[in-house]
């Protein structure tokens, strides 16, 4: 990759790279940081070693700061509750469609950031920027069958974090 092609490189990614970041974040300032940190990264790689597929490396760079980023909010909010005494409490969402689907998809950004980083970049890589398995596997260097594992691990967990509080209190351990 050379230096002169960055110019069409930004022009033809920027628009997936602005919406993987804020898919992720919902928030234009936290998006605007993670687009830019994800092409800076993207030039300094390419300037040390050949890239085999660029869009598909923005994309992971994009995806990754982003999942730190919501990493970075949620110890900040915990730190926040600990300072204040507080304890965080979930809001049930009301009768309005809208409002539960923003609820459910904040939650989604939440327990992606509990994920181990591999499992969230392989979730967010499959459902957020629609790559196949075998996309996957060559971008983070892994085999398609290890992309599989990864995935069905992530929906497990999420499944696991995203079920109501009450159906938690209610299952019984594993093995009994």
């Amino acid at each position: 990759m050379h230096v002169h092609n960055w110019q069409r490189i930004t022009e033809e990614h920027a628009s997936v790279v602005w919406q993987t970041a804020y898919r992720l974040l919902r928030n234009q300032a936290d998006a605007a940081d993670c687009f830019q940190e994800a092409f800076l990264a993207a030039f300094a790689l390419s300037q040390r070693q050949p890239v085999r597929n660029v869009r598909a490396l923005l994309l992971h760079l994009a995806t990754t700061r982003a999942i730190d980023q919501l990493r970075r909010r949620r110890r900040q909010v915990r730190h926040e509750a600990n300072d204040d005494g507080l304890d965080i409490v979930s809001v049930r969402p009301g009768p309005d469609a809208d409002a539960q689907n923003l609820e459910l998809a904040e939650r989604l950004r939440a327990a992606i950031a509990q994920l181990p980083p591999q499992e969230a970049k392989v979730f967010c890589l499959r459902y957020f920027n629609d790559l196949s398995y075998r996309e996957i596997a060559k971008e983070l260097t892994i085999t398609s069958g290890a992309v599989g594992v990864l995935l069905h691990r992530a929906k497990g967990k999420l499944r696991h974090l995203l079920e109501p509080v009450e159906a938690q209190e209610t299952r019984l351990p594993y093995g009994t």
